[in-house]
């Protein structure tokens, strides 16, 4: 049975960029599984109705729409127990819990005043819109001033990955000697990033540096591959 992944992009169908996708992109490549795109909008809404889903991402399994970025990694390891596993154990995805909520409080939050500009800049004029509208009203400001100060919220952002710095000085990965669901769940945001916009959140002798680059290059350089700045 063909699986297919409804994927957030902008002007350019190529250039997936949501956190969340791509946190499933990663793990279906995990479980060495193919999905085909179906490339999807900030105003395409109506394309989710059938599938209970106001957002992305949206894994079509046969006649089956599971969404959420989470549900779906935790639909993969169970309906596919027999390819790699995600989580290595119910322990693994305990804590891949726990990683998702600092990933979603603290990461995604955190890079937004750097990137809010650019993912503005690559929709179309009516996703452009759409998205200043209602982030405007997200924010109370406009997108401008939310990114007026990102050379200095960026020193800010960096310290917050202290976490995940710390642990990458004494494992290659979150998951340890290989990565797994924690991984992908952080990494998600910064591919994100990586494909809308040139600016550098992090320096090249950061260990979290290192660490995106090894999964940058997994899969074949799935996630390398895939459009984006060379940051």
């Amino acid at each position: 049975m063909t699986l297919q992944l409804f994927e957030l992009v902008g002007t350019e169908d190529d250039r997936p960029f949501s956190p969340y996708c791509w946190r499933t992109r990663m793990a279906l490549a995990h479980k060495g599984l193919e999905a085909t795109s179906i490339p999807w909008r900030f105003t395409e809404k109506d394309a989710l109705t059938a599938h209970k889903s106001e957002k992305v991402p949206v894994l079509l399994d046969g006649e089956r729409a599971i969404n959420d970025s989470w549900t779906i990694a935790t639909y993969l390891e169970d309906t596919y127990p027999d390819r790699p596993s995600l989580f290595g154990g119910e322990g693994g995805r305990a804590m891949g819990r726990m990683i998702n909520w600092w990933g979603d409080a603290v990461v995604i939050p955190g890079m937004v005043p750097m990137i809010l500009m650019d993912i503005h800049d690559h929709l179309r004029p009516a996703d452009q819109a759409y998205f200043r509208q209602s982030r405007e009203a997200r924010f109370k400001k406009t997108l401008e001033d939310v990114a007026a100060n990102r050379d200095q919220d960026v020193l800010t952002f960096r310290k917050s990955l202290d976490p995940l710095r710390l642990t990458l000085r004494s494992q290659p990965f979150l998951g340890g000697e290989q990565p797994n669901y924690a991984d992908y769940i952080v990494f998600g945001p910064f591919q994100w990033a990586r494909a809308i916009s040139g600016f550098q959140l992090l320096q090249p002798d950061d260990p979290v540096y290192v660490w995106r680059g090894k999964l940058l290059d997994a899969f074949g350089g799935m996630a390398r591959k895939s459009a984006g700045y060379n940051v």
